[in-house]
């Protein structure tokens, strides 16, 4: 009886693995990577292509934040106006203030404005890459199928257009969400909270009343944001191109989140959700890790870091942590690169780099000190570790935002901290089980989902490959003009109608009632 089970299901694994194989055929890709985090998980996708039996080329830049040669995959390095350390600089201004002072209105602007500087040093690199004649025709020559490629900067979008391939890009979402815009996606305020609003999907009035205002706001900050962007694509191209509009033109977009984190809200058919798509293979600790939190007993361990870009923090900011930590019985792996005190407490292991993935995994973790980037967060969802979380620039006030209204996490800031703080707040995310319950929810909802993220980025990159494009997914939205869109051609021709229709109603009333009258009159003369 078993034997006859077996055979016909052997059969089908047998023709299923040939499926497999036999549907994977080697492809050529370009990737345009952007600097920094946004290059990490980026880089599953690329070994995973690889792997598959796809020739992968990423374009480096000689001087890089992150961004380095590797013998899974081929680089192809060129030169860029600036050096290692102008882009350190660039990059210190941009996160410059965030152990300082709080956020106002008008650092808002401010932080706008180190973004801009920040994106036009690497447009200049751009530029650089784009002008390199015999680098643009050795790369035209190979053949590409796709250009895979993060849009928060135009290189790769204006390589997809020149090469005329198509492009599949990987993000987390583009500031004044020109993500949705490009993609002609609705985005309602009325119940879609724009980032930095602090307000959920479910707002009272007055919440839409800002919600609204700041929906107004965002229009004249892109402008100030993707205005050099605009310039670039305009003069290569002309036409009076816009950025957005050759974002418009991209086959598939792969955005690094989910539901379990952000809130639910439309999506075209070629946007993808891989959220946590960077926390799906784990690995032993080393036998030091592994030996220094085993021997945290009951009491479990804190892992802190504050991201892949910042390892350090002022001496000041940093003895209040260690003060913090002298107080608790939990022991703490920390990546920390700053000035280390003499007397670092003994439950403290202070590492330069840590495997942050495999250290939340691990049974006795149980706090997850972060400052609330994509990476972290998704990593702490995936292993159901609850969050001390300090935002510091960019996107991260918005997504702890959201982890802190789940009831999954307790949020500090980092320019004020003090030790009694975080000790209060570590206290309170360890002994209240509440934190741990609903963030086990949280994961085994996100888990729960029939593909896994790697997989499904895989399938619709080969997708893109196998067909040249995915043209069938994009809306006819980006063929209509604003009047078109929003009907206002059809709304003015039925109003037309409508009043036509009134207008001869109105004059056949008249008509007869003086028709009536006459006859009236005439009937009483006669008499």
């Amino acid at each position: 009886m078993n034997s006859g089970v077996g055979f016909p299901t052997l059969g089908l694994v047998a023709w299923l693995c040939c499926l497999s194989l036999g549907s994977v055929q080697g492809g050529k890709v370009l990737v345009m990577p952007v600097d920094g985090s946004h290059w990490l998980s980026m880089k599953l996708l690329v070994k995973e292509l690889i792997k598959r039996g796809h020739e992968v080329v990423v374009l480096v830049p000689e001087s890089s934040l992150l961004i380095q040669g590797s013998d899974s995959y081929k680089t192809q390095i060129y030169k860029v106006p600036y050096t290692k350390a102008e882009l350190d600089g660039s990059f210190d201004e941009l996160r410059e203030g965030a152990f300082l002072k709080p956020p106002e209105f008008a650092d808002a602007l401010i932080n706008v404005e180190r973004l801009v500087n920040f994106t036009k040093i690497q447009i200049t690199g751009c530029e650089s890459l784009l002008n390199n004649e015999p680098l643009m025709a050795q790369l035209r020559g190979e053949g590409f199928e796709i250009v895979l490629t993060d849009p928060f900067l135009p290189c790769g979008s204006m390589l997809s257009h020149m090469f005329s391939i198509p492009a599949v890009y990987f993000l987390r979402g583009l500031p004044c969400e020109l993500d949705i815009k490009a993609n002609q996606c609705p985005s309602p305020p009325s119940y879609v909270p724009r980032f930095f609003s602090g307000f959920t999907d479910s707002m009272t009035f007055p919440q839409r009343v800002g919600n609204f205002g700041m929906y107004i706001l965002e229009m004249y900050a892109c402008k100030m944001i993707y205005g050099h962007f605009d310039d670039l694509v305009n003069k290569y191209f002309g036409d009076n191109l816009t950025y957005k509009g050759l974002l418009s033109h991209g086959a598939v977009w792969l955005l690094r989140y989910d539901f379990a984190f952000e809130w639910p809200r439309p999506l075209m058919p070629n946007m993808v959700l891989i959220g946590g798509i960077n926390c799906a293979k784990k690995a032993p600790l080393p036998a030091d890790l592994e030996e220094f939190v085993n021997g945290s007993g009951d009491d479990g361990f804190i892992v802190f870091t504050l991201g892949s870009m910042l390892s350090t923090m002022p001496e000041e900011k940093a003895k209040q942590f260690f003060d913090a930590f002298r107080q608790i019985p939990q022991r703490v792996v920390w990546r920390y690169t700053g000035v280390v005190p003499k007397d670092v407490p003994k439950n403290v292991k202070i590492l330069k780099w840590l495997p942050q993935n495999d250290l939340l995994a691990h049974p006795k973790a149980k706090v997850f000190i972060t400052h609330g980037g994509t990476h972290g967060i998704y990593e702490g969802i995936c292993n159901a570790v609850p969050m001390l979380m300090f935002p510091l620039f960019g996107d991260q006030r918005d997504n702890v935002h959201r982890m802190v209204v789940r009831g999954v996490a307790e949020q500090l800031t980092i320019y004020d901290v003090e030790s009694e703080n975080i000790v209060t707040a570590l206290k309170k995310l360890i002994n209240d089980k509440s934190y741990k319950e609903r963030i086990m929810d949280l994961s085994e909802r996100h888990l729960d989902r029939h593909v896994q993220p790697l997989e499904l980025s895989v399938f619709w990159t080969e997708f893109v490959m196998r067909h040249k494009g995915a043209s069938h997914l994009r809306v006819a939205a980006h063929d209509l003009n604003w009047f078109q869109y929003h009907s206002l051609d059809v709304i003015g021709f039925l109003v037309l109608i409508l009043v036509t229709v009134l207008w001869v109603s109105l004059k056949c009333c008249l008509f007869c009632t003086r028709k009536c009258c006459r006859i009236g009159t005439a009937k009483r003369k006669s008499e």
